[in-house]
């Protein structure tokens, strides 16, 4: 699994042919150099407590990468891309927001 958070103006953060940026070093990390694309993409409820999230799901012409992608508060985009495993949605009650000051220098 490879967890990226990108902020705005990020150039990796809207790539001209859509493959998520961690999607690729996903695929560089594993050999896998075959080609892949964006098939498909469909946006889903998920709540969160008595918070509703907005998550993207990114299909792809290689089956067995998972991905989908939301935003924070903070304007970063955080994608989530697996390998041969489904992405279920007790994923997104273990990913608890970090303060955006610890990435501030």
């Amino acid at each position: 699994m490879l967890i990226g958070n990108l902020r705005a103006g990020s150039p990796a953060r809207d790539p001209e042919d859509g493959v998520p940026f961690e999607v690729r070093q996903l695929l560089a990390a594993i050999g896998n150099d075959e080609p892949v694309g964006v098939v498909d993409s469909e946006d889903f409820p998920v709540m969160l407590g008595d918070d509703l999230l907005i998550v993207k799901k990114v299909k792809l012409s290689e089956s067995r990468v998972a991905c989908v992608q939301f935003g924070s508060s903070d304007d970063i985009q955080v994608t989530v891309t697996t390998w041969d495993r489904p992405i279920t949605d007790d994923l997104y009650q273990l990913l608890k927001p970090l303060p955006a000051d610890m990435f501030r220098t």
